[in-house]
């Protein structure tokens, strides 16, 4: 197939041009350029608004590997990836445009999977694919997914707004993706060593469940939070609505290190407390069955994106209810002090220890 034909091979019959309109889609795929329309987009706002515009990259061998991705992994995570900053934002996410370079590697049904789990995620959160490029790669696939979205004018949520005396909170569980990214390689590993390095997460599952004790709902669990990661796009828009957050960031790179950037943007102090981070039951028994601490996969391992911010403190109690409500969690797990900006944690014992600024970064040396 030549690059035209692959690409409707890839991406035809996928989103009805009605549904694209519905969307502010004026001109979708096959042309120069996508042509919308952000104001007669049905994005529930019916107030003025503002554009939104979110980038995001994945290369092979750097953010995922054959052995613990699918191909319809690949693709789902490249478009959650880049909802989720909309989420942050408290935006609602509309378009999508993909780029992707192809290695031999990748025949055009490879490259079909990859799609289908795109437009997987696509249908899930209401982005209409409007356009992308194909070019070829000399060996890795990259997939680059720049998506747009739209929130109310002068409400978007940042960064730099968090105040002395906030509660901070997160709205999920933390450390999960880093935990099934860890089943996924070891089990890798020990496929690579019999000879089979192909191994995917149906097989991980079962023989990695077996091997630490867990149920296999439970490594099932955190291996599906590191293959299909779900962006928060619905606490986004609750968060602003409520008019009580003060500052957002989504966790893609570690807790520690998403809590750096709202201190250093803000300018305040940031204390988690250790008793009150979400730690699900089966990152705590999939820790214990493999000698590993939890601890570094909560404040370290990223890619949970679930939200992370502040929020007033006489509003914490009230938010934490209409979560519960629409059935989110939300979990009230730090305050924010004035001073020098810095993250600090508060351990069982009650000695805070300042909590070195580490994450996943592309250029640490």
């Amino acid at each position: 197939m030549d690059e035209f034909t692959r690409i409707h091979h890839w991406t035809a019959a996928r989103q009805t041009a009605d549904w694209q309109r519905k969307k502010g889609v004026i001109v979708g795929i096959g042309d120069d350029a996508a042509v919308v329309d952000p104001t007669a987009a049905a994005d529930g706002i019916a107030e003025p608004k503002r554009l939104l515009l979110a980038v995001d990259t994945m290369v092979e061998t750097v953010h995922f590997k054959q052995a613990t991705m699918r191909d319809e992994d690949v693709g789902y995570k490249a478009l959650a990836a880049n909802i989720s900053d909309i989420a942050a934002m408290g935006g609602v996410p509309l378009h999508a445009l993909v780029s992707v370079s192809v290695p031999p590697s990748y025949g055009p049904e490879r490259m079909r999977r990859l799609y289908d789990g795109l437009y997987e995620c696509a249908e899930r959160y209401g982005v209409a694919v409007a356009g992308g490029d194909t070019t070829s790669s000399p060996e890795h696939l990259v997939v680059a997914v720049t998506v747009t979205g739209t929130v109310e004018a002068g409400r978007e949520l940042r960064r730099s707004g968090a105040m002395p005396g906030d509660a901070v909170f997160v709205t999920g569980a933390v450390g999960m993706s880093a935990a099934g990214l860890h089943a996924l390689l070891t089990r890798e590993g020990e496929a690579a060593h019999r000879g089979n390095p192909d191994v995917h997460a149906e097989e991980i599952s079962e023989a990695a469940a077996r091997d630490c004790g867990l149920a296999h709902s439970q490594l099932k669990g955190l291996v599906l939070a590191h293959q299909r990661p779900s962006p928060s796009v619905r606490a986004g828009r609750l968060l602003l609505g409520s008019g009580a957050c003060r500052s957002l960031n989504d966790v893609s790179d570690g807790l520690a290190s998403e809590a750096w950037e709202l201190a250093e943007a803000s300018g305040v102090r940031l204390t988690l407390i250790e008793s009150l981070l979400p730690k699900s039951g089966s990152l705590a028994a999939y820790a214990a069955g493999t000698g590993m601490d939890p601890l570094e996969w909560m404040l370290y391992g990223g890619e949970d994106y679930c939200l992370l911010g502040t929020i007033a403190a006489e509003e914490a109690e009230k938010m934490r209810d209409v979560f519960y409500t629409e059935g989110i969690p939300f979990f009230i797990i730090g305050e924010t002090d004035a001073g020098t900006p810095g993250v600090e944690l508060k351990g069982y014992s009650g000695k805070k220890i300042e909590l070195r600024k580490r994450g996943y970064n592309h250029f640490r040396p």
